[in-house]
């Protein structure tokens, strides 16, 4: 049995870049940092940081494009990939982790609806207090409440 899977969970270090195949597919290339905290003999703290290149295609790369930025936490999972070519005469190699699905992560500290956001979703940012529809459909509650003994267990 063989085995070739990825988890990551990191941050965005720059904006995806998106490009379109010769097939019309779309391509989303970005990279992910990732930390790992451990205490050294001494009893320090110490942390390092892994940067991973990643890339995902067709739909996936499309919504990551989208909504995911710079700083922005995501939760990806996939394989692991090495491609090849020549520059100069010389090989050059590049893993990289190939994106099969992600989660939309923790948003960076600090970060609120931005006005990039909000006028994606077509809301008038000119406007101070403009209405987000979004903010409408998750702050209602619930038309009636559960009864327990609608329960089937």
């Amino acid at each position: 049995m063989y085995l070739n899977e990825v988890k990551l969970i990191g941050n965005l270090t720059r904006d995806p870049e998106i490009k379109a195949l010769p097939s019309g597919q779309q391509v989303a290339n970005f990279s992910v940092a990732t930390n790992r905290t451990w205490k050294d003999k001494e009893g320090k703290k110490q942390e390092a940081v892994e940067y991973h290149n990643c890339v995902a295609f067709g739909r996936t790369a499309e919504v990551i494009g989208q909504y995911i930025k710079k700083g922005h936490q995501i939760l990806i999972t996939g394989r692991l990939q090495t491609r090849s070519w020549d520059s100069e005469g010389k090989k050059q190699y590049r893993t990289e982790v190939v994106v099969d699905n992600f989660q939309f992560g923790n948003k960076p500290a600090g970060s609120t609806d931005t006005r990039n956001d909000r006028e994606d979703r077509g809301i008038d940012t000119d406007e101070p207090h403009a209405r987000d529809p979004l903010e409408d459909e998750f702050n209602q509650a619930p038309a009636d409440e559960a009864n327990p003994e609608d329960i089937p267990f």
